[in-house]
C-alpha cells in the first residue's frame, strides 16, 4: 500500500456511551441505547424510537469549559467532545508539532439551533449568533479551534450517511500523498426535529427497535453521535514510537447515481466501493474477517447492501457480518466514524459484534448476519457507509499496514 496510515487515537460519544470504555462495554453486553424521545419536543415522540445521548447541551458545554453564552450547536459540542477525547487518547500534547489537519463530517450541522431561534431572528439580535452557527463549516471550525489546530487544512464533508467514512478516506489520502503528517478525522450529528420530520416523510422510520437484515424490518431509528480518529504517518510514528491501534488499509467510494435517496436494487455503488477498497488494501476476498454493514433496517438498504455483499464475496464465501445500528440508531454523518471505532474494537479484541433484534431471515437473500457475540481471530474489518444519492464508501481497517 505504500505509506501506512496508522490510527493512534479515538474518541466517541453516542447513545451507548460517553467514552471508549463505556461504548465497548455496551457493545459486548448487548446494551442498546434506543429509547423513546426525551429531549426533543416533536409531535412524533410517541410514535418513534431514537438513540439519544443523555448529556444536555449545558452539561456538554460545562465539560468542555465553555462560557455560558457560547454559540456552539449540539453538533459542535458533540464533535469537540469526541475530538478532544481522541487527541488525549493519542497522547498528543502539541497538536501543531506536525502538519495536522481536521476533516469533519456532518449532515445536520446547526439545525437544532436554527429550529429553536429562527422565528426570532429578525427581531432579536441576541439570537443571531445561533443562526450564524447553522452551516456545517461552523461546527468544523469550532472543533478545530477547540482542539487547537492553527495553520493547516480544515474542511468539512457532507455526503449524507457516507460522510464520516469519506472524512476518514480523505484524511488517509492526504497522509498517503504527503500533504499532511497527521489528520483528525470523523464526524458529528445531533438529533433535530428537521431530520425526524424528513425521515418520517420518507416513511422509513420504525415505531419499534430497528431490525437489520430481518424479513420483517420496518425502518430505522435515528440517533446522534460523534467520533473522531487520529491518523498519523509512518514518519510521525517512527519519531513518537507511540502505540498503534490499527491501520486504515483500504478505501473505495462509488456512486450508483440511481435515486435521490434509494440505493440501486442490486447495490451497484456498494459493490464498486467494496471492490475498490479490497483492491487498494491489496487483500484477497477471503482475508476480510468481518463486515460492519451499513444495515439501516430499511427495506431498500438491506436488500441492496445484501445483494452487493453477495456480488463481491459470492454466496458461499460471505464473511461474518452484522449491523451495529440497533445499538446506536442511524447517526447519519457520524455513522461511518462511530463504526470505524467499532471496527478497531473488533480488531483489538478479536470479536464480531451481533446484529441485535434479528429473528427472521430475508427471503431474497441467502445470508444471515451474526446474531450473537462471536470470538475469532480478526485481522481485517470492512466497514460500509452507504449514503443518500447513492454515495457509497467502504473502508478496510487492519492490524497490519
Amino acid at each position: 500500500m505504500g505509506k501506512g496510515i496508522a490510527i493512534t487515537g479515538m474518541g466517541i460519544i453516542s447513545a451507548i456511551g460517553n467514552n471508549l470504555e463505556e461504548t465497548y462495554t455496551s457493545l459486548i453486553e448487548e446494551n442498546t441505547g434506543i429509547s423513546k424521545v426525551k429531549k426533543i419536543d416533536t409531535v412524533h415522540k410517541d410514535s418513534i424510537l431514537v438513540g439519544e445521548i443523555s448529556a444536555t447541551n449545558q452539561e456538554l458545554a460545562q465539560h468542555l469549559d465553555l462560557s455560558v453564552d457560547n454559540n456552539y450547536t449540539r453538533t459542535a459540542l458533540l464533535g469537540a467532545y469526541a475530538a478532544k477525547q481522541a487527541i488525549n487518547n493519542a497522547g498528543i500534547t502539541n497538536i501543531n508539532m506536525y502538519r495536522t489537519g481536521l476533516i469533519s463530517a456532518s449532515s445536520v450541522g446547526g439545525m437544532d439551533m436554527t429550529e429553536k431561534y429562527y422565528y426570532r431572528y429578525l427581531e432579536d439580535k441576541s439570537v443571531q449568533k445561533y443562526i450564524e452557527a447553522h452551516p456545517i463549516g461552523d461546527s468544523t471550525h469550532k472543533i478545530a479551534q477547540y482542539i487547537g489546530i492553527q495553520q493547516s487544512m480544515i474542511t468539512s464533508i457532507s455526503t449524507a450517511c457516507s460522510s464520516g467514512a469519506n472524512a476518514i478516506m480523505l484524511g488517509a489520502r492526504l497522509i498517503k500523498s504527503g500533504k499532511l503528517d497527521r489528520v483528525i478525522v470523523g464526524g458529528a450529528d445531533c438529533l433535530s426535529k428537521f431530520t425526524i420530520n424528513g425521515f418520517k416523510t420518507l416513511m422509513i422510520l420504525s415505531d419499534g427497535h430497528n431490525t437489520p437484515f430481518d424479513a420483517n424490518r420496518k425502518g430505522l431509528n435515528l440517533g446522534e453521535a460523534a467520533a473522531f480518529l487520529v491518523l498519523e504517518s509512518d514518519e510521525v510514528i517512527k519519531k513518537s514510537k507511540k502505540k498503534i491501534l490499527g491501520y486504515v488499509r483500504g478505501y473505495g467510494n462509488a456512486n450508483d447515481a440511481f435515486h435521490q435517496t434509494a440505493s440501486s436494487e442490486n447495490g451497484n455503488g456498494a459493490t464498486l466501493a467494496m471492490k475498490k477498497a479490497i483492491q487498494v488494501a491489496k487483500l484477497k476476498h477471503n482475508e476480510i474477517d468481518y463486515i460492519n454493514a451499513h444495515g439501516t433496517a430499511t427495506e431498500n438498504n438491506d436488500l441492496s447492501e445484501g445483494r452487493a455483499i453477495i456480488r463481491v464475496f459470492g454466496e458461499n464465501n460471505i464473511p461474518d457480518f452484522s449491523s451495529t445500528k440497533p445499538y446506536t440508531g442511524h447517526t447519519l454523518a457520524a455513522a461511518g466514524a462511530i463504526e470505524a471505532v467499532f471496527a478497531v474494537f473488533a480488531l483489538q479484541n478479536n470479536v464480531v459484534f451481533p446484529s441485535l433484534n434479528h429473528n427472521t431471515p430475508m427471503n431474497e437473500l441467502d445470508c444471515i448476519p451474526q446474531t450473537s457475540l462471536k470470538k475469532k481471530e480478526i485481522r481485517n474489518v470492512l466497514s460500509n457507509s452507504l449514503g443518500f444519492g447513492g454515495n457509497c464508501t467502504a473502508i478496510i481497517f487492519s492490524k497490519e499496514p
